[in-house]
């Protein structure tokens, strides 16, 4: 009967850890999702303004952020919309809101509170990761929404609904990984709120600039250790769901997820 009902509490507050801080933070993924959405669909609807001159104009240095086709209905959205603007957004609300799951309790004293609970450290840790993820999905889903809604009236006929869900998927993968660095590193290292989001966006402004001018050097293959490469590399909006760069965004989130649950396991927690 103890065993029962204590098995029963400990579901019940993980469930609760879930629910409360998705309902917590539900200001803060509305607003990045209405952000997020809203400026995608915006700069989306510039593509029937787009001229000729103006494609041409672009400097060869930003061709590896995705500007070497603007001619292309596809080639444009790879470009400024997805190539340039959401996955910066992707990576400052990763860092950000995974920088809150552990790291703000921490520092204010309210982490050994919550595992006073009967919850362990790992599945407190994926709870709030979870929670996390909802935010990633609801972006992603924002975004996709947008695009459909102004896809006939700005010219974007040619990239079918199906591709943009799979950009809209790799988007979420992209935000996850970057969610899951910010909630592993802070789990790990016990560092403070700040610290953990300027790593975390460190990391994936200068994976970003990696990404984007390692054409420039002739160094392609750099590419190849940035996680914006199995975002965009493939050209999902050109060919469709791309699975293994889809495994291996997951899999970095895993890997990164694992080392920060096996390292919060072990470290101690008092100040």
């Amino acid at each position: 009967m103890t065993t029962i009902a204590g098995g029963g509490a400990r579901s019940l507050f993980a469930r609760n850890t879930f629910s409360k801080t998705v309902y917590d933070n539900r200001r803060v993924f509305a607003v990045w999702a209405l952000a997020t959405g809203a400026l995608a669909t915006m700069y989306a609807a510039f593509y029937p303004q787009l001229t000729a001159e103006s494609a041409a104009a672009v400097p060869d240095a930003m061709s590896g952020f995705g500007l070497d086709d603007m001619s292309s209905a596809a080639g444009y959205l790879q470009g400024p919309v997805f190539g340039l603007l959401v996955p910066l957004l992707a990576v400052f609300y990763g860092a950000a809101t995974g920088a809150r799951m552990i790291s703000a309790d921490e520092e204010s004293g309210h982490l050994d509170l919550l595992l006073a609970h009967p919850v362990g450290r790992t599945r407190l840790l994926l709870q709030r990761f979870a929670a996390l993820a909802v935010g990633a999905v609801v972006i992603a889903a924002a975004v996709l929404a947008g695009l459909l809604a102004v896809r006939t009236s700005a010219g974007l006929d040619a990239v079918g609904a199906a591709k943009f869900a799979a950009q809209a998927v790799q988007l979420a993968l992209l935000t996850l990984l970057f969610g899951g660095l910010a909630t592993g590193l802070g789990a790990a290292t016990g560092r403070g709120r700040a610290t953990v989001f300027g790593v975390t966006a460190g990391i994936g402004v200068a994976a970003y600039a990696v990404n984007g001018f390692a054409p420039q050097i002739g160094a392609d293959r750099l590419r190849e250790l940035t996680p914006f490469h199995y975002y965009i590399g493939g050209e999902p909006l050109k060919n469709g769901f791309q699975p293994v760069d889809a495994a291996v965004l997951a899999a970095a989130t895993i890997l990164v997820m694992a080392v920060g649950a096996w390292r919060f396991t072990r470290r101690d927690l008092a100040r």
